[in-house]
């Protein structure tokens, strides 16, 4: 497990992905950044954050779309799949390289959090802190299904967009859902909606049921990732 780690952290600096991922995040949340908050002279990062979501439709595909398409398309999925390693330790390899590749990133996102003393009177640190960490919840299921969505192609663009598709259907149906005149359909679709699970952590509110929410569909996309490999060990 540890030596695909490994492998998977090289390839993001030994091609363009990992600097080409990098080089959009930092340009997207310095813009967003910008914008939200130093413009307004405030600490309140909700709708930075709020906005960053829909900057990781395009940005965390770019992180995971070569993930397994690439392995399939060069056939080196085949050296995967009759390693000692198993398939679940490849997966959680692949997700925790792509998944460490994000943190990395959002940690130096966030540096410029340090000008709030600069500027703002007060600075709900509790706030920022519960922003950031549902931020974290939602990259985990993206990159999930990011990964997901690459096992099943050889072709990066194909996963890229295949990706991208899915989560502007999931940001799209929470945002629509207010518009939904039956009551027990808006509340289906605010339960398993992942943007509307968010909200709390906006107020600085550790949600447990929402995190708990978020885990299982990581766990859930990272399963049906491993199902698709095991199918493919059997062919």
């Amino acid at each position: 497990m540890l030596a695909i780690y490994k492998r998977e952290m090289r390839s993001f600096f030994t091609t363009a992905t990992g600097y080409l991922f990098i080089g959009v995040f930092l340009c997207a949340a310095g813009f967003l950044f910008g914008v939200c908050t130093l413009q307004n002279q405030t600490s309140d990062v909700s709708t930075y954050f709020q906005f960053l979501i829909f900057a990781y439709i395009v940005i965390i595909p770019l992180l995971t779309m070569k993930s397994f398409s690439e392995e399939k398309r060069s056939k080196t999925e085949q050296l995967l799949l009759t390693s000692p390693v198993s398939l679940l330790s490849m997966v959680t390899a692949k997700f925790a390289a792509a998944f460490t590749m994000f943190i990395a990133t959002l940690a130096v996102s966030c540096l410029p959090f340090a000008l709030f003393d600069k500027f703002a009177e007060e600075v709900n640190w509790a706030r920022i802190f519960g922003c950031t960490l549902g931020m974290v919840f939602i990259a985990m299921c993206f990159i999930a299904i990011g990964l997901f969505v690459s096992s099943l192609t050889d072709n990066q663009f194909v996963a890229a967009i295949g990706t991208i598709g899915i989560l502007v259907g999931l940001v799209i149906v929470a945002m629509i859902n207010p518009f939904i005149s039956v009551q027990w359909i808006r509340t289906v679709i605010d339960w398993i909606s992942i943007y509307s699970r968010y909200s709390l952590f906006t107020v600085g509110i550790f949600d447990i049921a929402s995190a708990f929410y978020y885990l299982s569909i990581c766990f859930a996309f990272l399963f049906l990732t491993v199902r698709v490999y095991e199918k493919r060990r059997l062919a």
